[in-house]
């Protein structure tokens, strides 16, 4: 087998500075109800698929269940996290667990979560190739910096004998590659930024919101996916574990409308093509 002869990372993209749109209020300043008697949850959230979810149950099974949304939209995966630790929002969803996790190792967050909601298959796009057979030596091949993702893309790779990862790390990184016969090299950028570099790289791993929200079609576009099957990477609502009383009732709440029957038929109705697949 060749030794990977070459990690030469191109320099790493510049991470966009970007930031949730909501306001600076905390959401503990925020009053816990409506007038109505409904709980207020001001919740974070990637703008899609998860944004689009949220507005679903909050238009058809909020009131129902005793609960509104104040949706407040995010553009990477930092700011989420941090704004819910810091108790800025009730509740986000943009994330699966082993991020999440990771997160929590990293960062000492308090939070909590519930179960997988939905799945986002990930996907290997290029615009110079139609198939991975075609994929030349020394191509140059973008992925993600988060480890959690990082280690989901390089899966993917491995997975069509494109490397070897070494079998002993949990969550392997690209200096964690054992055996690199195409001599790839790779191209580290934060998650919403990897969309963007895909016409300067042979072939692109990205996160299946950041391709929708990029106009990628993963069932069209991508030349591989993901499969779904036993997927661990389910994405889920998070909260602070610290909450209690009647915001921690509407979030429990919140996540119980997001498993019900209704999203599910939702999310397949709305992505017939597997672009997005319920997780539960």
């Amino acid at each position: 087998m060749k030794k990977l002869s070459k990690i030469a990372l191109v320099a790493a993209v510049s991470a966009l500075a970007l930031s949730g749109c909501g306001s600076s209020d905390s959401s503990s300043s925020a009053p816990a109800k409506n007038d109505d008697g409904a709980v207020r949850l001001v919740v974070g959230a990637s703008p899609a698929p998860h944004k689009q979810i949220l507005e679903f149950v909050n238009d058809n099974l909020a009131k129902d269940a005793g609960f509104t949304l104040d949706i407040r939209e995010y553009n990477d995966y930092v700011q989420p996290n941090v704004a819910l630790n810091a108790g800025e929002i009730d509740a986000n969803y943009f994330q699966h667990l082993p991020y999440l996790e990771n997160e929590i190792k990293e960062k000492n967050y308090t939070l909590d979560h519930g179960a997988g909601i939905h799945i986002e298959p990930y996907g290997i796009y290029s615009k110079k190739i139609k198939q991975l057979s075609e994929l030349k030596d020394n191509a140059v091949v973008g992925v993600t910096n988060d480890p959690s993702n990082q280690a989901r893309a390089l899966d993917l790779l491995q997975k069509n004998n494109l490397i070897k990862l070494n079998p002993q790390v949990a969550s392997p990184t690209i200096y964690d590659v054992v055996d690199n016969p195409k001599n790839l090299t790779f191209r580290e950028a934060d998650a919403p930024s990897v969309p963007k570099i895909l016409p300067d790289v042979d072939i692109a791993i990205i996160n299946g919101n950041f391709a929708l929200q990029n106009g990628l079609v993963p069932s069209k576009d991508a030349i591989y996916t993901e499969d779904p099957t036993d997927n661990p990477y389910g994405n889920i609502l998070a909260w602070n574990s610290k909450a209690t009383g009647e915001k921690l009732e509407g979030v429990k709440k919140l996540d119980a409308a997001l498993h019900s029957p209704e999203v599910a038929k939702y999310i397949r109705d709305t992505w017939p093509n597997g672009e997005v697949i319920p997780a539960f």
